[in-house]
């Protein structure tokens, strides 16, 4: 077998990888650094391709904030999905086997419950580290989900219904969180952060989001690489790329721009990788670039 390319080793994958390899455009900086002076979420669109996703992991390396969270969102994702989920009928069925966690014995209900990628966010964030939660895809979300999460970024809070009708008879229950081993502790059933977490949000454009919820976020739209970019992301996966990099990354420019297909930056990056010992095979080219809209002609 051949060696794979540097992105498709999965033992030694990393964020670290993904953060060193992402470049994005001086402009975009910008708009960056002004969400995280505002404590704002960004919500960043662009073509398929355009490094949304990869922006997270580069902003936690930069700032030294460690891994992100990542919340991947669907057509069945709700706001519970990233504040936390209990395993009730865990809990039950342990309780018919003769354990510890018996129908009202609160003792341990945090064996069952855990924030998920937003709720561990927002408990874990601290002044001089914040957490960088990523929210891929927001926009194959429910439709109901966009504005259920206006109230959570404004109050930066949420409640756990379970640990706040336990009241004073268990004001403080430690909790699983995502990602780690150690536990946070809830009290009063009250989840809140001491600092807004860095959030991320991308969409693909496959709907509009409410007034309301894109005034509380600031937007960053990516544009499809230039062929600098092209050539530094080139560089910072494959080195110099080979002999025939150059003439590649045209080849790939004329078709993108041109509107000849639907290109994305990971189609360059195979085709240097496959490439860059045989030389330019055009029938091998053509199908590793083919469009990835299906209403663009191949």
């Amino acid at each position: 077998m051949p060696e794979p390319p540097p992105w498709r080793r999965f033992p030694s994958r990393g964020f670290e990888r993904r953060a060193r390899t992402y470049r994005i455009a001086p402009d975009d900086v910008r708009i960056v650094n002004a969400a995280l002076h505002l404590r704002r979420p960004l919500l960043v669109t662009g073509p398929p391709g355009t490094g949304k996703s990869s922006l997270a992991y580069s902003l936690a390396h930069e700032l030294g904030l460690g891994e992100p969270l990542r919340w991947d969102v669907n057509s069945r994702t709700v706001l519970a999905d990233g504040l936390y989920r209990y395993d009730a009928v865990g809990r039950l069925r342990d309780a018919g086997l003769g354990g510890a966690a018996a129908p009202g014995a609160e003792s341990d209900i945090g064996d069952y419950l855990q924030l998920g990628p937003l709720g561990t966010a927002l408990a874990t964030s601290r002044p001089d580290r914040p957490r960088v939660l990523l929210v891929d895809e927001l926009d194959k979300g429910d439709i109901d989900l966009p504005n259920d999460l206006l109230v959570v970024f404004e109050e930066g809070e949420f409640r756990i219904p379970e640990l706040a009708r336990l009241g004073e008879r268990r004001p403080e229950v430690a909790v699983m969180v995502e990602g780690d081993r150690e536990r946070h502790t809830v009290r009063h059933g009250l989840v809140g952060c001491a600092e807004f977490p860095i959030v991320v949000l991308t969409s693909n454009g496959e709907r509009d989001f409410p007034p309301a919820f894109l005034r509380r976020c600031l937007r960053l739209d990516l544009k499809p690489p230039t062929g600098d970019q092209l050539r530094e992301i080139v560089r910072a996966h494959l080195g110099d790329g080979g002999p025939h990099a150059d003439a590649l990354i045209e080849r790939f420019l004329a078709r993108r721009d041109t509107g000849q297909a639907v290109l994305a930056t990971d189609q360059l990056l195979n085709a240097v990788h496959l490439l860059a010992g045989t030389g330019p095979d055009d029938r091998l080219l053509d199908e590793v670039l083919r469009s990835i809209d299906a209403g663009q002609p191949q």
